[in-house]
């Protein structure tokens, strides 16, 4: 099984040397690709001599920051071109832990896509203020409701692909660039016919750096989610009329 695990960087200078030193040590056979997006702290520099040194480490550098979605969608499209099996979505700022990622590639063997969740039994979140839990939670419910998936943390970005699901997924229509992204990957897998299974992770607050979130983010994601919950109840409705 080859994995790759892919890392979207923007100014994670001070955080992406220890996130990559702790997920070497943690699964050193993982092949590592780092998606730049022309970070001004030099992040894409130091990856560079990082790939110099080591050759699991990849460096791929894009001139256009077009958010979390298009900096993945860039990954995986680089890893199926490289024929990996297995595709890792990983934070670069810490609050992902490496030492769990063997959760995540033990599930995928029963598994197409794995999450690694923050609200099954064993999962935790560290450091966060009650105001961030409560939109991770909302975050959450809202596309159980609306989507009809039966998961607990569909926001959830420390998460494992199998390469034939994303290869069944036409990516061109994967228009979500930020918060809603792992939404609508969820959807989209859940919409193939996919198995889908959580496992519990310990989420710390990032301890450098600046969160991405932003009020346009999240506005994306809910009118994004509201729209997919919509069209999926008209095509049932249309479904169920002409029987």
């Amino acid at each position: 099984m080859r994995v790759l695990t892919i890392i979207p960087t923007y100014n994670e200078a001070e955080s992406l040397p220890g996130t990559l030193q702790r997920l070497r040590a943690a699964v050193p056979e993982s092949d590592v690709l780092v998606v730049d997006d022309n970070s001004p702290d030099g992040t894409g520099v130091w990856a560079d001599a990082q790939a110099s040194k080591d050759d699991q480490v990849f460096v791929m550098h894009r001139q256009v920051k077009d958010g979390l979605g298009g900096a993945y969608i860039a990954g995986f499209r680089w890893g199926l071109q490289h024929d990996y099996n297995v595709l890792v979505e990983m934070d670069a700022d810490g609050s992902h832990q490496p030492e769990q990622l063997p959760r995540l590639l033990e599930a995928i063997d029963e598994a197409d896509l794995v999450i690694g969740s923050r609200r099954v039994p064993g999962g935790k979140m560290v450091n966060w203020p009650w105001y961030r839990k409560l939109l991770s939670v909302g975050g959450s419910l809202y596309p159980q409701i609306l989507l009809g998936l039966r998961l607990t943390d569909i926001t959830a970005g420390f998460r494992a692909y199998r390469a034939t699901t994303i290869e069944a997924m036409d990516l061109d229509a994967v228009q979500s660039k930020g918060y809603g992204f792992q939404v609508d990957m969820t959807f989209r897998t859940a919409q193939l016919g996919k198995r889908i299974v959580e496992v519990p992770i310990t989420f710390t607050e990032r301890e450098f750096g600046e969160s991405k979130m932003s009020g346009n983010i999240i506005s994306e994601a809910l009118v994004n989610v509201t729209k997919w919950g919509l069209a999926a109840r008209a095509d049932k409705l249309r479904a169920r009329l002409g029987r």
